[in-house]
């Protein structure tokens, strides 16, 4: 039984002494000067406002918001997704047809999905769909190793001189290829990251793209009889120049049927996989850059060129052979390639009162910035505010520096005059001047008859300086500065325990203002009575008067001057405790 006591004795011991270690570690350290204005004032996302912050990252943002890290947490951010149209090209051999010298040439297709992961980079699954077209301009004979004509008995390769083969007949490649293609980009963007201005309404990025291709090459070999063209008598007696080259298509689309009915040369099925039936699968990377322009949060276009590059690839247009040897062709050294240019509509999608935009868009500076114009989070150091001369007002603020010692002076740290004659209380030996015996000479006495005894102290309560204490705007509770004078003004009353004090309180423009002044006239009378012991009934309460609606002046009472020390508040619905 003895060990089990000690036991529990110990366990609770060290659980008391964990305790201030686990109060420290959750400690809040809060922003100084509490109060300021917490508006936020960028054009990106409040950093502060935890709804964008997902759940697996909320420790990093309250590590954040106490001061124990730095940084603060990703936001959640959009999807975009989005479609559009462009010109589809093959770079080749064959010269390219484009929509406006070809019907249903040269035109794409796309969609994608878009997903941000940081400021700079961003991955995308784009679906491409192209038909690309292209046809010669000028006379082939060499087309001795290309299936796609060589097997028709109507025409006649070129073959090496001497070889007793019939003359050569010309032929013009054409093509239309039909493609699909599934492209992984990531995408680099290239100016979101602003250090002289909030955003950017343009985004500049470049991509680098893996993905596959699938497609299908085929020529207009033969006419709507299923004949062999007579190529020679469409083209006539043009030169096949290249300032001919729009009148030879020309002949050239009106004589043919555009119905590409032969397969092109290809690999489908020897070095290359086949998809779909008849269609080639081959390995595509590409490149790229673009811009986008935005219209709204939401909504923003796109202008993009894609160049993509089949691994190893040269008969996209369906033509590898070169003319340079007569009745022997070789291969062209260079591979084919595709270039799309598009334009497209995007869309970012997402809740957002949850989701920022995609940070693509955004600027991570802007937190920074905007802290250091306008402080919200950051902990400042307590202000430092001078009084040199020890009157309760701040040399910032003080219209009258050097103040003597134990002057009483107003909330502009002017000495008082209570009288308004030009004359501090502090010299002026008549207090309260009649403005019809104004002005006054150097000690404030006026010039009209003197009563007796004017200027020389009546009694000992003379021994009361005035003065007034400030208080901070809308509140009643006494300044650590004011509390000074007050310990002077309660010396002063028990050294004169026959004298009264009158307290009164400025502030009658309002019922909020009449009630304060009353709350502070109240909360000195009750720290003199509370702190120092001065009885109650040695306070005149006056309150509403005219003057500072901040400040609550005191005074020795005049001989015989009498009133209240209890007043009944104006409006104790406004009341402040």
């Amino acid at each position: 039984m003895v060990n089990k006591k000690y036991l529990l004795l110990a366990s609770l011991s060290s659980l008391l002494a964990t305790q201030p270690v686990f109060a420290q570690e959750g400690e809040m350290q809060t922003a100084k000067w509490s109060g300021r204005d917490m508006t936020y004032r960028g054009q990106s996302y409040d950093v502060l406002d935890s709804s964008y912050v997902p759940g697996f990252r909320m420790k990093q943002h309250r590590k954040f918001m106490n001061h124990q890290y730095a940084f603060p947490a990703k936001p959640r951010n959009m999807w975009e997704v989005g479609v559009g149209l462009g010109l589809y090209n093959v770079s080749g051999d064959v010269p390219t047809l484009f929509p406006w010298n070809a019907k249903g040439g040269a035109l794409g297709f796309h969609a994608h999905v878009r997903k941000s992961w940081g400021y700079v980079f961003s991955t995308r699954l784009q679906y491409n769909y192209g038909v690309a077209k292209g046809l010669e301009w000028g006379e082939a004979r060499n087309y001795r190793y290309n299936t796609a004509w060589a097997q028709y008995p109507g025409y006649a390769p070129e073959f090496p001189a001497g070889s007793g083969y019939p003359a050569s007949k010309p032929v013009f490649y054409n093509y239309r290829m039909e493609a699909h293609q599934l492209n992984l980009d990531l995408i680099a963007s290239l100016n979101n990251i602003r250090f002289h201005k909030a955003k950017s309404g343009v985004s500049l990025y470049a991509f680098l793209g893996l993905g596959a291709l699938a497609y299908n090459t085929r020529v207009d070999a033969l006419n709507s009889a299923n004949q062999e063209y007579d190529f020679a008598t469409i083209v006539g007696s043009t030169p096949q120049i290249h300032e001919n080259r729009k009148e030879i298509r020309d002949k050239l689309q009106a004589a043919m049927d555009g119905t590409y009915e032969t397969d092109a040369e290809n690999e489908r099925d020897r070095r290359r996989p086949s998809i779909f039936k008849n269609k080639t699968l081959q390995f595509a990377p590409s490149v790229g850059v673009g811009a986008q322009f935005r219209l709204s949060k939401r909504i923003n276009l796109s202008l993009e060129d894609r160049v993509t590059m089949p691994w190893d690839d040269d008969l996209l247009d369906g033509q590898r052979w070169s003319e340079q040897t007569p009745g022997s062709p070789v291969q062209s050294n260079q591979n084919d390639g595709i270039n799309y240019l598009s334009l497209g509509i995007n869309f970012n999608l997402g809740n957002k009162r949850k989701n920022v935009e995609p940070l693509y868009w955004l600027n991570p500076l802007d937190h920074a910035y905007n802290e250091l114009s306008y402080p919200r989070h950051m902990i400042l150091p307590d202000p430092i505010l001078p009084d040199a001369d020890g009157d309760g007002i701040t040399d910032q603020f003080d219209k009258c520096p050097g103040t003597p010692a134990g002057v009483a002076v107003d909330s502009h740290g002017c000495p008082l005059d209570t009288d308004g004659d030009g004359v501090p209380d502090d010299r002026d030996k008549q207090l309260i001047t009649p403005t019809e015996c104004q002005p006054v000479d150097a000690d404030g006495v006026g010039k009209c008859p003197c009563p007796d005894g004017c200027g020389q102290a009546v009694s000992s309560c003379g021994n009361i300086m005035a003065g007034s204490i400030t208080f901070d705007n809308n509140a009643s509770k006494i300044r650590p500065t004011s509390q000074a004078q007050l310990a002077t003004l309660a010396a002063q009353m028990q050294a004169n325990p026959t004298c009264k004090v009158v307290i009164t309180g400025a502030g009658n423009g309002s019922k909020i203002q009449q009630q304060r002044s009353w709350d502070r006239v109240n909360a000195v009378i009750e720290y003199m009575s509370e702190k120092h012991g001065i009885d109650r009934n040695r306070f005149i309460f006056q309150y509403g008067q005219a003057g500072d609606a901040n400040g609550v002046m005191y005074r020795s009472a005049m001989p015989g001057e009498e009133g209240p020390a209890n007043v009944a508040p104006p409006f104790p619905n406004l009341r402040r405790n």
